[in-house]
């Protein structure tokens, strides 16, 4: 038998996981589950992770990069494209991540509840919200720097509004499955964004920095 790499029993775990959290709920996914599902022997899972918390992690991860990756980098090959364009592309690129994988996110909201209710796992759904907002302002960097502009409002505040914002869009969608209502606000927030995109500044003739986009006043 061809023997697996860490990262490879790694990987297998991880969607294992996935998995199991579909077809049986977040709080319902053992280890014992998880490995059963890999065809994994129980003591792979302590050679792979330090505990059940790090595999949430890992499975909240995975399904964060699914959604964001290929929204990122959808429109980047297409040529001169307007700020307008890029951000429309990207979000709908994100959605369209969304309505293909609706049990994936089912599954990241039951494990925010779930975390929040058990003793000692509440840092998950802490870690769960910090990396979606750290993902979150990675894409609104990652789009500016494909349309060549800056935000004229502080990334921070632009991010968690951002994230606030898809966040409850998309779990709007999971309930009603409304498409033509969830994509006239997906539609409105793009067009908000479009009001808050500047081109950047150029660098001055001494060399100083001066990529930001103006400010609001």
């Amino acid at each position: 038998m061809t023997r697996r790499s860490a990262d490879e029993r790694r990987e297998q775990l991880v969607e294992a996981a996935l998995r199991v959290m579909i077809r049986d709920g977040v709080a319902r996914t053992t280890t014992r589950a998880v490995v059963s599902e890999a065809g994994l022997p129980l003591g792979a899972f302590h050679y792979c992770f330090r505990s059940k918390e790090e595999l949430l992690h890992s499975v909240i991860e995975r399904i964060t990069l699914r959604s964001v990756a290929p929204a990122t980098a959808t429109r980047a090959d297409e040529g001169d494209l307007s700020t307008r364009e890029i951000i429309f592309g990207t979000l709908h690129a994100y959605w369209d991540q969304v309505r293909e994988r609706p049990a994936e996110h089912m599954v990241t909201y039951e494990l925010t509840q779930y975390a929040l209710r058990q003793p000692g796992l509440a840092d998950v759904a802490r870690r769960q919200y910090q990396h979606y907002l750290e993902v979150y302002r990675d894409h609104l960097e990652a789009i500016a720097r494909l349309a060549g502009f800056g935000w004229t409002v502080p990334l921070p505040a632009l991010a968690r509004y951002g994230l606030s914002v898809m966040d409850g869009l998309t779990l709007n969608w999971l309930i009603d499955r409304d498409d033509v209502q969830a994509r006239a606000a997906l539609d409105e927030y793009a067009e908000h964004l479009t009001t808050v995109a500047a081109p950047r500044t150029p660098k001055t003739p001494d060399g100083d920095a001066r990529d930001r986009a103006p400010t609001a006043p």
